[in-house]
Parts: C-alpha cells; structure tokens; sequence
C-alpha cells in the first residue's frame, strides 16, 4: 500500500494483533493546512491535532476477533460460552451513545451503504454497512465471501492465502465462499428487507448511498467483477461517496487513504486491516466523525449514460 502517491516511502514493519502489518508512509503526507470553509472553533480544534501516523495503532487495545460465520449469518455456536467468550458477535465500536450531535446537519439521504471490497484478481470479500444517517447507528450488515469464478485452484489458494493467510481465516473462506453471481441476489434481497432497493424505482437505491474509501471498489472493480461473471452492472451501482472527498473537502487535509484519514484523526485501528469486515467498519467510523463534526455527505461520482464516470467535486483525491 502507497500513501505517497509517487513520493519517496519508507516500509515500517508492526506486530499488530499477531500478524505483521505493512505501513507505506510517505515525506509530507502528513502535512497538515489550516482547514478551509469551516468556522475557527473548528479549525483551531482540527489544527491542534497532533499528525502521528502511529496513533492509528497506538491506544488501539487487544480485540476477540470477529465470528466471521455470525457476520455472514451462518454461525451455529451462539449457544457455546467458550465460543462466545474467544470471538465478536457485533459492532461494538460503532456504538453511537457518547456522540456530541449537536453539530450533526442533515443529510441528503435516509441511510449510507459503507461498502469495502477485497481482491485483486476477483474480488474475493464483499461486506457492507448499512448506517442510519440521522442517528448514525448501524442498522445491519451483510457480509459475503467470493468464490472466484476463473481462477484455477491452485492460482485460487494461492490468492487467498496471500490475501487472508496472516489472518488465519483460510478455512473458513473456503467453507463459506459463493460465486459472485449468487452474492447479488442475496444483496438485493437484503437491500430489499430493508426498503433500500424497490421495484419502484427501477433498482435504484430509495435515499441511499454507497460510502467507499476510494473510487476504486464502484468505479473498477464491480464493473470488472460483472464482466468476469457474465453479469449486467446493477443499476443502483451508478453513483457513490467517496469518503476521501468528502475529507478532503470538510478538513482540508489529504487523506490517502484510510489509515491516513485514522492517523490525523488519532483514531486507532480497529480489527485487521485489509479484512473487509473490519476495514468497512474502519471506514464507518471515519463517517460517524466527519458527520459529528458537521460535515454533509453528499455524491461525489456518478456514471452517466454511456457509462463513463464523472467526477463531481472540482477539489478531490487522485
């Protein structure tokens, strides 16, 4: 993982949680302007945080790890206390009880989709958090592994355990894993229980949106998943928030990527990074402070009709 974009980088190896985790940090990523359009209790309390990239890990206390069959609604041992002592069952960082709302606006939409792929050749974790954007609570989530439909199996264990190896979870990927073109039916119908997707509206989300931590999960890699699984682009992929945008837009800081937005934030990280569960948890989170601290969400990207991408903010991360 880069952050410097080009820059010069400097690898730092930490023991995070049992497994080795890689920090791409870069001269000046850092940096940190006086934030712009913000009122000056805002900006005097923003520019008073003290940039340590290593905030995202310090502070950050031993956690069980998350039940990854109870995330996926398979889990069958609810009733085992030595289960439930050693593993999470739930969310327990995005709890909403301490937050100052007083500075929360309202939002454009009723409900955020934080949405956070994994996999490089096909994706391989689709996990998504459904997010009420008046009280910011988490509402559900729906979380699927991906079977890959091209990938031989010896290319295939090889890219999951290089994905999930250090993670320990390999087994239970290759338990639970479905083949992508089974994974949207399921989507749509969890998005439907929910009222997020109706009929009605020609599946297009009802007062929803999708929050990614970049533009590459919409943009890229659901196209390109769709392609490989002989599928049409789902309609309510057609627009989403780029959380970096937002960010960048609300702070004035350059937040690559979300271990950077965590580190100027001096928020720990929670859970395993590049585990799409806990990253989109990761990223939630980052949304509960910028809507705390005032900001409004608001899309950032949208396809048009001849499927090309347009960019919606003129001051954006690229």
């Amino acid at each position: 993982m880069c952050l410097g974009c080009g820059r010069a980088r400097t690898d730092i190896y930490m023991a995070h949680r049992g497994a080795m985790v890689s920090i791409a940090s870069a001269a000046g990523e850092f940096s940190l302007p006086t934030p712009t359009g913000e009122s000056d209790s805002l900006s005097t309390e923003l520019s008073s945080l003290k940039l340590d990239f290593f905030n995202v890990f310090k502070g950050a206390t031993p956690r069980k790890p998350t039940c990854l069959y109870f995330t996926q609604g398979c889990c069958t041992m609810m009733d085992q206390s030595d289960h439930l002592d050693t593993h999470t069952h739930g969310f327990l960082e995005l709890n909403t009880k301490s937050f100052d709302l007083s500075k929360v606006q309202p939002q454009d939409f009723d409900y955020f989709l934080v949405l956070d792929l994994e996999g490089n050749i096909e994706i391989l974790e689709f996990p998504v958090l459904l997010i009420d954007a008046k009280t910011l609570e988490l509402v559900d989530f729906f979380h699927r592994f991906v079977r890959p439909r091209k990938l031989r199996k010896e290319r295939l264990d090889q890219n999951v355990e290089q994905h999930f190896g250090k993670f320990g979870i390999n087994s239970i990927w290759h338990e639970t894993a479905i083949l992508f073109k089974d994974v949207i039916p399921q989507f749509e119908d969890w998005l439907a229980k929910h009222n997020v997707l109706t009929k009605e509206l020609g599946g297009h989300l009802n007062k929803a949106a999708f929050v990614t931590c970049g533009n590459w999960d919409i943009k890229t890699k659901i196209p390109d998943q769709c392609r490989v699984s002989r599928m049409e682009l789902p309609p309510y992929f057609m627009e989403w928030i780029n959380l970096k945008d937002i960010y960048l837009n609300f702070y004035g800081w350059r937040g690559r990527s979300m271990l950077a937005m965590m580190g100027q934030l001096q928020m720990p990280l929670v859970g395993n990074h590049h585990l799409g569960i806990d990253d989109a948890t990761n990223i939630t989170r980052i949304l509960q402070r910028l809507i705390v601290d005032g900001s409004v969400l608001r899309i950032t990207a949208r396809r048009n009709s001849d499927k090309k991408v347009e960019f919606l903010f003129e001051n954006r991360i690229w």
